[in-house]
């Protein structure tokens, strides 16, 4: 089966009386991988919206709550676990080989009955920065890209994270000294000469789990690039925004979205 193909689609309960969501295996690299589809009740046509969850394995896991808000904007809503959880084959590799899951997610998008396929925005949070970045560069046809307190350089990300360290060498295959050529593979900053869509990026400045170095620095090079981005900076907040802050980043990166 062609990578995005759905194999199974159940019912999932939905928190939003406006939103069906459905728990989906779909194809990726020929491994059978979960995730979470979120459709507006409203008929007709919509933009399609990739959510790339953070963490890794059970943290950072994606919840329905959110994939349900998403898609009460108007998106086809698609948010991959990733390969290796909840039942998912193959093993998660912290923005490796897993980015084929974000890549066929696109094409999940493309294919579903109900999006205009030539209107694709892909969203990261935290990790899934990277996946959102890396998911543009590779797929010249993505309309928009937000990246919301996310990762931008994994040498930084194991700089600062000594909590992570153990996971990355395990998972990557050493450390950047070790491997370094890992570690640029998983950063996307050495390939946006490719990247065509506009970026939005949100970041709160007290942020301890992304710095915002991490904003800084993709900021800086895309402008270095000539590349369209906009940057939202958050003096007060950390990498978890309040409730109603939270709602109106969200109304205002939908609207960013589809004005693109």
């Amino acid at each position: 089966m062609r990578d995005g193909s759905i194999v199974k689609k159940i019912l999932f309960p939905s928190p939003n009386p406006r939103v069906e969501l459905y728990e989906v295996t779909y194809i990726s690299s020929g491994l059978r991988v979960k995730g979470l589809l979120a459709e507006p009740v409203l008929k007709g046509k919509h933009d399609a919206f990739l959510y790339l969850r953070g963490g890794i394995k059970g943290v950072g896991m994606v919840r329905p709550a959110r994939i349900a808000q998403f898609a009460s904007h108007g998106f086809i809503v698609f948010a991959p676990y990733y390969r290796g959880n909840l039942g998912g084959e193959g093993n998660e590799d912290f923005a490796g080989d897993d980015r084929e899951d974000a890549l066929s997610g696109v094409e999940l998008l493309k294919n579903h009955p109900r999006t205009d396929r030539n209107r694709i925005h892909v969203f990261g949070f935290s990790r899934g920065g990277v996946m959102a970045l890396m998911t543009g560069i590779e797929c010249s046809d993505i309309t928009s890209i937000v990246t919301w307190g996310g990762v931008s350089d994994m040498f930084l990300t194991y700089e600062e994270r000594r909590d992570l360290r153990r996971m990355m060498k395990r998972v990557i295959g050493g450390s950047p000294n070790k491997v370094p050529e890992r570690y640029e593979w998983r950063t996307p900053l050495y390939s946006l000469e490719k990247l065509e869509a506009p970026v939005l990026i949100i970041h709160g400045e007290k942020d301890q789990n992304v710095s915002v170095e991490h904003a800084y620095r993709l900021e800086k090079r895309l402008k270095e690039l000539g590349k369209p981005v906009t940057s939202h900076y958050f003096k007060e907040f950390t990498h978890y925004f309040p409730p109603r802050k939270n709602q109106q980043i969200v109304s205002l990166l939908c609207s960013w979205m589809k004005d693109q």
